[in-house]
């Protein structure tokens, strides 16, 4: 009587510690819950706001940029001055003709709102025709041409993009030194209207920086709020908010890997601001905010009124719980500790005698199996200690085997080097190699060099079994060769196309290897120009990929390799078919381009 109380004592203590334990583990995920539930909420906030001001400061600059555009397409309108810029012979005529034609035509087309600074008109071959420069004084200079000092006014960019074949309006910049201002750069190009497919020339309007200046500061969300312009690959313009010294570099950084074409300055490791990027419509620009991530002080309160009333339910629970779990569970649980503890008292007769089919009842039922199968699984043990003694020898064997037959065939070679049987002893060494390439499966994958030089050792033994007569065409990248891949994945594909495509094929065989790295793929291609195959038919097989067929068929060695590389890589790698009857099959193989450090870590290599 006194074993059960102790019993029934003992599990009252442990369940209550488990209801405490419980409860406690229960307040931990609710914080982390509403914790996390908190940050989302902020972050949710500040995006949203940030992308509508965003939205609405994009729509606008989009705006204005199309209205500078128009601008300057308006010289379509001026036939006379596109022919003449198409049918004159030098630039000098041009210019005697056209030298104000710069200034007309920015008095005609552009307002006091466009904040156009300077105007040019550039021929084909970049020469000057007519410039006009707005209010340009010693302290306020605006180039006469900005080829004269290229890299000052950023021209290389101009030139780069007028010798490509992009036909949106560059939008660039430049820092004005006599100014000290971002100037914001619109080039067009100017075709031929008679062909409409040769540049004959093309124009660069410069404007003050200061009317999108203003667009972005109406939409600028609070004095911490940083916005700017930029291009990708190129430099950044139209700052609007002052970063303090702590930022300044970071910002710095961030407008340089925009520049660079990196994207360090998208995973901006800040957790106290948000980055934002949206690009404006039908331009290559973009528009850069960084802003504070403000935290609201409401969650708190509702976290802290969550916790109350999650401490208070979950101890009347436990309370609860507690009460009922000792009635139903303490009390059946003794009385199993009591059977067991007679039956290790030697009344190993003696079964659990419980009727409630519960959780306990089918612990006792599965006490009296246990009880009842350990004089069988005492009679088995000896047995199985000999199987596993048996098993332990075999393996031991398997081992000796592969090395013996290596030693056997090395053996061979340099006997058969001694008598001077030079192809004997190449024959033994390559088929050497084979076995000792297929058998070692210490590590599972091989690089590409390695299948190649297993491949080549087989090749080199069918050359001697069918007298050398098919050709074989290496075409391998050598950065390829670098790559891992599952062992033994290239040579089967060989000899599939030996057996199955040119067995068959009378005249001339070839077999085509190609290797090769694209866009994080590795591919392997093998084509035969023998009989041809049913591709649709296999091509169907490895994509259902029925591990079942891998042991049937004709084709073991393909369905076999298909069915690894999906398992490894997954579905969208693996073989491919292509096939025309009487011309030949190629059997195209790819999986993910990794190295030997990847698979295995470096120190392991």
């Amino acid at each position: 009587m006194m074993g059960k109380i102790s019993v029934r004592g003992s599990m009252r203590n442990k369940i209550l510690l488990i209801c405490i334990f419980c409860t406690l583990i229960a307040l931990v995920l609710q914080t982390i819950f509403l914790l996390n539930v908190s940050s989302n909420m902020v972050y949710e906030q500040a995006r949203d706001i940030a992308y509508n001001s965003l939205d609405n400061m994009q729509n606008e600059l989009g705006s204005y940029i199309e209205g500078i555009e128009n601008n300057m397409v308006n010289i379509y309108n001026d036939k006379a001055f596109l022919g003449a810029l198409r049918d004159y012979g030098t630039v000098e005529e041009l210019r005697q003709d056209y030298y104000r034609y710069a200034r007309d035509y920015a008095e005609k087309y552009f307002t006091a709102n466009d904040g156009m600074m300077a105007l040019y008109f550039y021929n084909s071959a970049h020469e000057i025709i007519s410039v006009y420069r707005k209010a340009s004084t010693p302290k306020r200079n605006y180039a006469a041409d900005i080829y004269e000092e290229a890299e000052v006014y950023n021209a290389e960019r101009v030139k780069a993009y007028t010798e490509s074949s992009e036909n949106k309006m560059l939008i660039s910049s430049y820092h004005n030194s006599s100014t000290d201002a971002d100037m914001m750069r619109f080039v067009l190009k100017l075709y031929d209207t008679s062909s409409k497919k040769d540049m004959i020339g093309y124009i660069v309007c410069d404007a003050d920086v200061k009317a999108p200046q203003k667009i972005m500061q109406k939409y600028q969300l609070g004095d911490n709020t940083f916005v700017w312009l930029q291009p990708a690959g190129d430099r950044a313009f139209g700052l609007v908010g002052e970063p303090g010294e702590s930022y300044a570099d970071f910002y710095g950084r961030m407008m340089e890997d925009i520049q660079e074409n990196r994207r360090a300055a998208v995973d901006m490791a800040d957790p106290e601001k948000v980055f934002f990027h949206l690009p404006i419509k039908k331009y290559e620009l973009a528009v850069y905010a960084v802003m504070p991530q403000s935290v609201l002080k409401a969650s708190q309160k509702i976290l802290e009124r969550t916790l109350v009333i999650s401490v208070t339910a979950l101890s009347a629970l436990m309370i609860i719980l507690y009460t009922y779990i000792t009635k139903r569970l303490t009390n059946p649980l003794a009385n199993l500790m009591d059977t067991i503890g007679r039956i290790r008292g030697g009344d190993t007769n003696l079964r659990v005698n419980y009727q409630v089919q519960d959780e306990i009842g089918k612990l006792g039922e599965e006490f009296n199996y246990m009880l009842d199968s350990i004089e069988n699984l005492i009679g088995q043990q000896y047995q199985d200690k000999l199987l596993l003694n048996r098993a332990q020898y075999q393996a031991l064997q398997a081992q000796i085997n592969p090395h013996f037959l290596y030693n056997t065939l090395d053996t061979m070679s340099s006997i058969a080097s001694i008598q001077n049987c030079d192809l004997v002893s190449d024959l033994c060494q390559s088929l050497s190699n084979i076995f000792r390439y297929s058998l070692d499966m210490k590590y599972p994958y091989a690089t590409v060099s390695r299948e190649i030089a297993h491949l080549k050792n087989y090749i080199f033994v069918m050359n001697v079994r069918m007298r050398q007569e098919i050709r074989y065409h290496f075409d391998i990248d050598d950065d390829a060769l670098l790559y891992s891949v599952p062992k033994i994945s290239i040579q089967p594909l060989v000899e599939n196309a030996i057996n199955h495509g040119l067995k068959n094929k009378r005249g001339e065989k070839n077999v085509y290897i190609k290797i090769w790295q694209a866009e994080g793929k590795l591919y392997v291609m093998v084509r035969d120009d023998g009989v041809g195959m049913d591709a649709e038919k296999f091509n169907r097989l490895l994509k259902e990929n029925d591990t079942g067929l891998v042991e049937e068929g004709d084709s073991i060695g393909l369905l076999n390799i298909n069915a690894r590389l999906k398992m490894i890589y997954g579905e969208e790698y693996g073989l491919f078919i292509e096939s025309e009857p009487g011309k030949g099959s190629s059997v195209y193989l790819s999986v993910a381009a990794r190295k030997e450090d990847e698979l295995y870590g470096k120190e392991n290599v």
